[in-house]
């Protein structure tokens, strides 16, 4: 048994809205923890079923796209190396509309059970989507009541956070991972989501090509760390954990 078969497995639990989620903001980190032993579980609170794209040329429907998507999203999960998805089975667009308090629960149970070292969502006020928003707000509320000692924080879009100063961040408050080894998963994760990418003529581009439309980092908001230090490792965080838990928002 050599030393990575005695150390604990180190655990990530990523809580988005939507299957692709996982893949198109952050699938290259995921790729490239999963490919380092760390034991990812996926929480999908809705099965995209109200998507607009239906395929190109469409041959799905509202009834046939949920389920369609939920195959579609475990192919993608086996692709990138995540151990475990787990479904909220709320309605899609309809997140925010949820009772709060009872999401909070839910999300605070799957804290509690997983006990991850990294927990991942979106940020409340930058996620864009409303699904995207509430659910971030009841990941971050349920991480908050659980006093995890874990490190949270916020996914964001592209490369918005290689400036995060117009966001009211400094570099200091922005993780940034080199994912270039992974893009390959990353890829195979997007085609994996066919019926939301066969309109993307790029995607189905020669590997070479569809690769250079990928950035080469990824960029995550500290949601419970001080801005001591720049990070590039997702859990290279022990010494900066506040002991409050404090949610850094701006």
């Amino acid at each position: 048994m050599n030393e990575m078969d005695k150390a604990p497995r180190r655990k990530l639990l990523a809580v988005f809205a939507h299957p692709d989620d996982e893949t198109f903001i952050c699938g290259g980190t995921l790729a490239k923890y999963a490919s380092e032993g760390v034991n990812i579980t996926l929480v999908s609170a809705t099965r995209g079923e109200m998507g607009r794209r239906m395929g190109n040329p469409p041959y799905l429907n509202r009834e046939s796209l949920p389920a369609i998507r939920e195959m579609e999203l475990r192919r993608a999960c086996a692709s990138l190396g995540i151990r475990e998805l787990i479904f909220l089975d709320i309605r899609d667009k309809t997140v925010e509309f949820t009772d709060t308090d009872q999401l909070v629960t839910r999300i605070a149970a799957l804290i509690n059970e997983v006990d991850p070292d990294v927990v991942l969502t979106f940020h409340e006020k930058l996620g864009g989507h409303p699904d995207h928003c509430a659910i971030g707000k009841a990941a971050t509320l349920a991480f908050q009541s659980t006093g995890h000692r874990g490190a949270l924080y916020f996914i964001t879009f592209g490369d918005m956070m290689e400036h995060p100063e117009p966001y009211g961040y400094s570099r200091r408050d922005v993780v940034k991972i080199d994912v270039h080894a992974h893009l390959q998963a990353k890829l195979t994760a997007y085609r994996d989501h066919r019926c939301q990418t066969e309109i993307d003529e790029w995607v189905w581009l020669a590997d070479h090509e569809a690769l250079t439309r990928f950035g080469k980092y990824e960029y995550f908001i500290k949601g419970n760390l001080p801005a001591q230090r720049e990070l590039d490792d997702l859990f290279d965080y022990e010494t900066e954990i506040r002991g409050d838990s404090q949610i850094l928002y701006r």
